[in-house]
């Protein structure tokens, strides 16, 4: 198994579907890593030194390698893929939709309306991602010091409102959900306050 590789980026391909290759030179070896457009966003031009963290999926007629630009993502991954129906696309595809750190919220507060607006995640499984990781990702987030501060988002009831009327108004799943946090911090909403602040807040924490 390989845990990272540790390379000048060669070369980057964009393939339909959304996937991204990316070439890693490693002691003049090419190794090509399916990664997301997310992280493709963060990584340095072309000849620059990068590490990637790795997964490797062995299939009969070809091994293919996940890269990660942390060991967080990655531990991540392996979980999501662990939940009966999701495959490494889908995996792939709820750690670019979401990132890390909100796809961890969503599915250890059960939230299944974020999840299924991941393409490809229906709401069958968006509820046995819950159901199965939910306690799991609990505890890993806190193990690895992913959860450094309360969950500051509205009750339940309260967030499925301003959640409609947020999605309604064209933001996407990523953008409430840290609308979402970074209003719950920094204001002094209470928890169980009525929709409408909330909405107010987060509008106004969007447009900046």
């Amino acid at each position: 198994m390989i845990s990272y590789l540790k390379g000048a980026i060669a070369a980057v391909q964009k393939l339909p579907s959304n996937r991204v290759i990316l070439t890693l030179d490693v002691n003049q070896v090419g190794y090509d890593l399916q990664i997301t457009p997310r992280m493709l966003q963060s990584l340095p031009g072309l000849g620059e030194v990068v590490q990637v963290f790795t997964h490797q999926q062995v299939k009969e007629d070809q091994i293919v390698l996940y890269g990660f630009e942390s060991l967080a993502e990655r531990d991540l991954f392996r979980q999501l893929i662990s939940v009966s129906g999701v495959g490494p696309q889908l995996g792939m595809a709820l750690l670019d939709g979401m990132g890390l750190q909100d796809l961890v919220q969503a599915i250890v507060s059960g939230n299944t309306r974020m999840l299924s607006r991941t393409p490809g995640v229906g709401a069958k499984t968006a509820e046995r991602l819950a159901l199965e990781l939910k306690t799991k990702l609990a505890d890993w987030r806190t193990q690895t010091g992913l959860s450094t501060t309360p969950d500051a988002a509205p009750v339940g009831s309260v967030q499925e409102d301003v959640e409609l009327t947020l999605l309604a108004l064209g933001y996407s799943s990523g953008e409430i959900m840290q609308a979402l946090r970074a209003v719950g911090q920094k204001t002094a909403l209470a928890k169980n306050a009525d929709a409408e602040q909330w909405i107010r807040e987060a509008i106004a924490w969007l447009s900046q």
